[in-house]
């Protein structure tokens, strides 16, 4: 069961991760539960088999969404219109023992969160997925363009050469990175009864717990936690760690595409338009992972300002608070982690513009080669000052730093036979990429043997 797209969704909320967090979605969540509670409840002996599989019946009728959350006004939830009608199904098919057992011994949140369990663990598994596939094309980025040289950039000024691969690499990292700590996160049932006490249980509430939790293949806490909510806080972190990491990379494709850079692009037929300039090819995909991922902290905020105001046994707001930034969040991350795996498995390297960006500034993102291999001629100091003095006088005077430090070269009293031939190979930016290519060759191997 899913629901209809709104105007913004095709571009804020792509992904299977839409559908994860629908309100049909949130609905058979919290009907799988009840149904769960009652089978668990049979399961240690506190209510009839029979009884639970009529419950388990009728948790598989459809319910409306629209509806439900319309008489959810009247409570502050849906849990409560929602086993108002189960029983009501049940008494007008004369179950009326299997009515009495519908959410015996539970109290709205404890339903309410344990479907939040299984909603979160459901996008967060779908969420990995995206994130995983983007990690992959940027893995084999790396390897396509283990070699290749590229303007390393810092403060956004060319910096010292990288590789194109190790760029990649270092993208594929943080992408799995996060798709490991997602994966870490465990969710938990939520079973206390009203105060976290299990009174209405008659004894049997941890047993039932317990049960539940085999059920739901969820794990189960040694107390409520109604107004602990450290499962909720710790999983917006890494969605909001994710969401960084997406980022993070749409940021850089987003860089690396401008017109004046032109070193990537979204090789997408008929994608990126404008609707006025016929020339634009926007990197719509990048844009839009980067929005979802500018959209994310402030949703992370929204959960852990929500967290830290929970008073006593039960929160009266914070707890109602937490329901839509969470959806929100899981559904934006998810879908820029949606676009990301897409930019990155359209893109196309443009190892021309790459290299045309190492000429920019006519050798001076070299300057620190430059001086390493010169220190065997001149000594560290003595290269260090005549690289430094050639790479500012190449600023002021706006010329190529290769010809001033060639004059420089020929200027001192021993000088090399050709120095335009000796800075050509110092200002090699082959030999300046340091363990660009084992680094990423170390990545490789590490995705190879990871679980």
């Amino acid at each position: 069961m899913t629901d209809a797209a709104g105007l913004f969704d095709p571009v804020l909320a792509r992904g299977a991760v839409r559908a994860a967090v629908s309100d049909g979605a949130w609905v058979a969540a919290l009907l799988e539960v009840e149904g769960a509670l009652a089978a668990a409840a049979a399961d240690v002996g506190a209510l009839d088999r029979a009884d639970a599989e009529a419950v388990a019946d009728a948790c598989r009728r459809p319910v409306d969404p629209g509806r439900l959350g319309e008489a959810s006004a009247a409570s502050g939830n849906p849990v409560v219109p929602l086993v108002a009608g189960l029983r009501e199904d049940l008494r007008a098919a004369g179950a009326d023992t299997a009515a009495s057992g519908v959410h015996r011994g539970a109290t709205s949140q404890d339903v309410m969160d344990t479907a939040a369990m299984l909603v979160a663990r459901r996008a967060r598994d779908a969420i990995a997925a995206d994130l995983r596939a983007a990690a992959d094309a940027a893995a084999a980025l790396a390897d396509a363009h283990r070699d290749v040289p590229a303007a390393g950039r810092t403060l956004l000024q060319q910096a010292a050469p990288i590789t194109v691969g190790l760029r990649a690499a270092g993208w594929c990292a943080g992408l799995d990175a996060a798709v490991a700590a997602l994966g870490a996160w465990r969710p938990a049932v939520q079973l206390g009864g009203a105060v976290g006490t299990l009174a209405a249980f008659d004894g049997r509430g941890r047993e039932v717990r317990a049960a539940l939790a085999r059920r739901l293949d969820l794990a189960e806490p040694v107390l409520a936690w109604h107004t602990e909510r450290g499962r909720v806080a710790e999983l917006a972190g890494l969605l909001g760690r994710a969401g960084a990491a997406v980022g993070t990379v749409a940021t850089d494709l987003v860089l690396l595409a401008q017109t004046e850079v032109g070193e990537v692009r979204e090789d997408v037929p008929g994608r990126g338009g404008s609707s006025t300039l016929p020339h634009k090819r926007n990197p719509v995909a990048a844009v839009s992972a980067r929005a979802a991922a500018i959209a994310a902290p402030g949703l992370v905020a929204s959960v852990l300002g929500a967290a830290s105001l929970h008073e006593h046994e039960r929160a009266a707001g914070p707890w109602h608070a937490e329901w839509r930034p969470l959806v929100e969040l899981l559904r934006t991350v998810g879908s820029g982690a949606s676009w990301l795996a897409d930019a990155l498995g359209h893109l196309a390297v443009d190892t021309d513009r790459v290299a045309a960006a190492l000429d920019v500034t006519g050798g001076l993102l070299l300057a620190e080669q430059a001086t390493t291999g010169l220190r065997a001629r001149l000594g560290h100091a003595a290269a260090k000052d005549l690289v430094t003095a050639a790479a500012s006088a190449a600023q002021d005077e706006h010329r190529p730093f290769a010809d001033v430090l060639a004059d420089a070269l020929a200027a001192l009293d021993d000088p090399p036979a050709d120095p335009a031939a000796e800075v050509r190979a110092l200002l090699d930016p082959a030999g300046a990429v340091g363990e660009a290519a084992a680094l990423v060759d170390d990545l490789l191997r590490s995705r190879e043997v990871s679980p």
